[in-house]
């Protein structure tokens, strides 16, 4: 039975019981148990799993370093669901302090499978929109790495950082900005987009892209920004983000400046 299968009630409790059994586990320095949820093809059976290793360490149940260790032996594993749900609990200790599983990131991130890579991405921008000091400068890293794979996922790494606080990341994604690879390229416009929309973050994300040498990549950019205001405009519009119209205005009037 799926984890869904269950009611609310029953899910509360399974959710409880893997925390129990993982915590357990740590305690008597038995892996098999964690390494079973880990692994598990349920997907919310593995997401319980390492939200209750995040909760653990949250509440100080069980030391930093043991849960480490089991970190380092079952990031070795032949299932690409246990290096995934790894990294993912890794993201969950990240969001508080990054330096002490930066090693299990420097894995994942040329690990040979991209569910793990996806789930370096995602816990990069997790623990980056709440722990910016330890993740821009490991994403500046690897941003200019020979790769291709780890530059759009330290790119990908700083969106949630950047739609907030867009200056904290645009030095970064700078370094990026005579990108050709088909994979990456195509990320670093998203995220300019990502990044445009909310209160005052238009204003600094083009001040910045009129800057670039490569006329060509910020052209994509702003038709990208264009775009997300229109998906803005019909799907999530509030007062304080600015019309597709508005937008447009802006842009040409920025870009009109810049060339006279």
């Amino acid at each position: 039975m799926g984890f869904y299968d269950l009611t609310k009630t029953e899910r509360e409790q399974k959710y409880k019981d893997i925390q129990s059994d993982i915590l357990r586990g740590l305690q008597n320095g038995d892996f098999s148990v964690t390494a079973a949820y880990f692994d598990d093809t349920d997907t919310y059976i593995r997401k319980a799993a390492y939200l209750g290793v995040g909760k653990i360490h949250k509440q100080k149940l069980a030391p930093i370093e043991t849960i480490i260790d089991i970190f380092d032996v079952l990031i070795k594993s032949d299932s690409e669901r246990v290096r995934q749900t790894v990294i993912n609990s890794a993201g969950e200790i990240a969001v508080s302090d990054f330096i002490c599983v930066e090693h299990l990131f420097d894995i994942g991130i040329i690990d040979p499978h991209h569910s793990v890579k996806n789930a370096v991405q995602g816990s990069l921008k997790k623990a980056g929109e709440k722990n910016p000091a330890q993740i821009i400068p490991y994403c500046r890293r690897h941003i200019t790495s020979p790769d291709p794979e780890a530059r759009r996922t330290a790119a990908h790494g700083l969106e949630l950082r950047g739609r907030t606080h867009p200056e904290d990341v645009m030095s970064t994604l700078r370094l990026l900005q005579f990108e050709k690879h088909k994979r990456v390229r195509p990320m670093l416009v998203h995220i300019f987009g990502q990044i445009s929309y909310k209160k005052g973050c238009l204003e600094k994300v083009t001040a910045e892209l009129l800057t670039w040498d490569d006329k060509d990549l910020a052209d994509e950019c702003f038709d990208e920004i264009i775009k997300q205001h229109h998906h803005i405009d019909n799907h999530f519009r509030t007062v304080e983000t600015l019309s597709s119209q508005e937008c447009e205005e802006y842009l040409r009037e920025a870009r009109n400046k810049v060339q006279n």
